[in-house]
C-alpha cells in the first residue's frame, strides 16, 4: 500500500513512550507495575491520543492493525490455556544429560504449542527435576534461552513475531527455512549448557545427589486431551484458514479445554489468567500506537541506510533485547519492505520483504529477544516460577551477564555463517 502522505515524525513518540514504560516501570515501580488494571490506565493514557488521530487519518490501517491485534491475542490466548490444562507430574534423575534433554525437547515443541505454552508446560517438571541440587542457578536461565525464545523459530506459531509475520502474508511453511540457523543455535548453547550443568553437577554435595536419587519418580503427563485441542489451534493456522473462521476454531478449542479438562490439573500448575491478561492490555496500546511508525518505515525506511542482512539481524535483535520482540519485528519488517521496493537487484521476494532481510529480521527477533528478561513474554514468567519454587533465577543484570557471556559470542557466529551478505 502506498500512503499519499506519511505521517508526521512526532506522531511515534506515544509508541516509544508505551515500550519505555514497559522496560522501566517493571523496575522502577515494581509494586505499581504488577497490577494489570495500572498497565491498563498507563496504555489507555498513552494510546487513546493516538487512536483517535488514526481514525481520523489512516483509518483503513488502524482497522487493519485491530485486526491483527485480536488474531494475534487470540492464538496466544488459546496455546497459553490449552497448554494450561496439561499437568506433568513426576520427579526424573537430574543429571546434565536429562537437563539437556529437557531443552531440546521444549526448543522442539515450542514450535508446536509456541514459546510461552512450551515454558508454562515443561518449567515446573524441570524445577522439581533439580530441586535437590544446589549449583542450579544457571537451569532456569537456559531453560529462557532455548525454550523461551530460540527453540520457537521454526513455525509462526512458535513466536509472536512470526505469526505476525504471517498475518502480514509470509506463508506458514516459509520459517522452515531457518532451520539451518536454528540448528548451528541450539547446538552451540545446548552444547555449552551440558558442560556448564556437568561442571556444576560435579560440585553438588553426595547428600544431595542421594536425596536426588531416593526422590526419583516417572514423568506422568494428566489433562492429555488438550494435546487434541492443540492439534486443533496449530492445523487452523498450518492449512491457512482465512479470518474469523481461524480465530472461531481457536476460541472453540479453547472453550473445550476448559469445559473437558479437571479444573484441579490448572489448580496444581498454579494457572491464572493475569500473564495472558497483561499481553493483551500492553500489546492493545502497542498495535495502536506503532501505526504511525509503521507507515513511515513503510514510505521512507530505505533512508534509514540499513540495506544489509546482518545490520537487520542486530537492528532487529538489539531493540528486541530492550523492548518486546513482536512490535520490534513488525517495525523492522516494514523497513525492510521499503529497503525491498529500492534494491537493483533482490533475490526471492516473501510478502513484499527480501528473502535474506526476513530471515534477518526474524532470527533477530526470536534469537535476541533471549538477551533480557523484557525481551520476550515468557521470559519473566519463567523467572517468577523459578524464584517461587526452590531455583533462584539471577536478578535483571545477573541474567545479562550470563546472555552476554554466551548469546553475544553465539550470535555473532551466526552473523558470520549467515548474515553476512
Amino acid at each position: 500500500m502506498h500512503y499519499a502522505e506519511a505521517p508526521p515524525l512526532y506522531t511515534g513518540i506515544p509508541f516509544i513512550v508505551l515500550l519505555l514504560a514497559i522496560a522501566i516501570l517493571p523496575l522502577a515501580a515494581h509494586k505499581f507495575w504488577d497490577k494489570n488494571r495500572n498497565k491498563a490506565i498507563i496504555t489507555a493514557i498513552i494510546g487513546i491520543p493516538a487512536l483517535i488521530y488514526l481514525l481520523g487519518h489512516y483509518q483503513a490501517e488502524m482497522f487493519h492493525n485491530i485486526r491483527d491485534y485480536f488474531s494475534f491475542i487470540i492464538l496466544l490466548g488459546s496455546l497459553f490455556i490449552i497448554s494450561g490444562g496439561i499437568l506433568l507430574t513426576g520427579d526424573l534423575r537430574a543429571t546434565p544429560k536429562v537437563n539437556t534433554l529437557f531443552l531440546l525437547i521444549g526448543g522442539v515443541i515450542a514450535n508446536v504449542i509456541g514459546t510461552t505454552g512450551a515454558s508454562m508446560l515443561l518449567i515446573r517438571p524441570l524445577l522439581r527435576t533439580n530441586c535437590e541440587r544446589k549449583v542450579t542457578g544457571h537451569i532456569p536461565v537456559f531453560f529462557i534461552f532455548v525454550v523461551s525464545n530460540i527453540g520457537g523459530c521454526l513455525t509462526p506459531i512458535g513466536d509472536p513475531p512470526l505469526f505476525l509475520g504471517y498475518l502480514r502474508g509470509v506463508p506458514f511453511t516459509w520459517t522452515l527455512r531457518l532451520l539451518p540457523e536454528w540448528v548451528v543455535a541450539m547446538a552451540i548453547i545446548l552444547t555449552i549448557f551440558y558442560i556448564w550443568d556437568r561442571y556444576a553437577y560435579r560440585h553438588e554435595a553426595v547428600k544431595d545427589i542421594r536425596h536426588d536419587i531416593a526422590e526419583i519418580e516417572p514423568l506422568r503427563a494428566k489433562g492429555t486431551i488438550n494435546f487434541v485441542f492443540l492439534a486443533g489451534v496449530v492445523l487452523s493456522v498450518a492449512l491457512q484458514i482465512p479470518g474469523p473462521y481461524r480465530e472461531i476454531i481457536m476460541v472453540a478449542m479453547t472453550g473445550l479445554s476448559l469445559s473437558l479438562t479437571r479444573k484441579d490439573y490448572r489448580l496444581a500448575n498454579k494457572f491464572t489468567y493475569h500473564p495472558i491478561a497483561e499481553v493483551a492490555i500492553l500489546f492493545a496500546g502497542i498495535f495502536v500506537t506503532m501505526v504511525p511508525l509503521l507507515i513511515i518505515l513503510h514510505e521512507k525506511g530505505a533512508a534509514l541506510g540499513l540495506t544489509k542482512q546482518w545490520q537487520f539481524f542486530w537492528a532487529t535483535g538489539g531493540l528486541s533485547s530492550f523492548l518486546d520482540n513482536a512490535p520490534t519485528y513488525l517495525t523492522f519488517f516494514s523497513a525492510a519492505e521499503s529497503v525491498t521496493a529500492h534494491m537493483s537487484a533482490v533475490g526471492d521476494i516473501v510478502a513484499g520483504v527480501d528473502s535474506g532481510l526476513l530471515r534477518a529480521i526474524s532470527c533477530g527477533a526470536v534469537f535476541m529477544g533471549a538477551n533480557t528478561y523484557i525481551g520476550n513474554g515468557p521470559n519473566f514468567m519463567v523467572k517468577a516460577i523459578s524464584d517461587e519454587q526452590c531455583i533462584k533465577a539471577p536478578h535483571f543484570f545477573g541474567y545479562m551477564a550470563y546472555s552476554g557471556l554466551i548469546l553475544i559470542p553465539v550470535f555473532v557466529i551466526i552473523t558470520l555463517i549467515f548474515f553476512r551478505g
